[in-house]
């Protein structure tokens, strides 16, 4: 699976140093399914997503809504195992994160991010 780095342009700082791109049916089907918790410096690239879901998972996750210009346009901090997130139209990535990430890294809606290959 390829992975990227991906960085908050606006706030200089790194919200995954190395984040899973899920970009085919079966890789955004499974998403973060399986897993104990997503690690510090992790992340999920799902593309293309408009919404997500953590329908059995174990941990809460943070999540970015992402347009077509690699902008953030809806946040989602904290989102609890068991829940859907709200449906995004001008979505067209989802970045889920560990939980605190957007706290940490205080980034908001508007945030322009840059995706690099690593």
């Amino acid at each position: 699976m390829r992975r990227v780095r991906i960085v908050n342009l606006h706030r200089d700082t790194v919200l995954a140093e190395e984040a899973e791109v899920a970009e085919t049916p079966a890789s955004r089907r499974r998403g973060l399914l399986g897993m104990d918790r997503l690690p510090e410096g992790g992340g999920l690239l799902i593309v293309p997503c408009r919404q997500v879901h953590t329908f059995g998972m174990r941990f809460p996750i943070d999540v970015v809504f992402i347009d077509e210009a690699l902008k953030a346009v809806r946040l989602v901090e904290r989102l609890r195992p068991g829940r859907l997130s709200p449906f995004v139209l001008r979505s067209r990535a989802v970045l889920e994160l560990p939980a605190g990430t957007l706290e940490r890294t205080g980034t908001r809606v508007g945030d322009h991010l840059d995706v690099r290959s690593i």
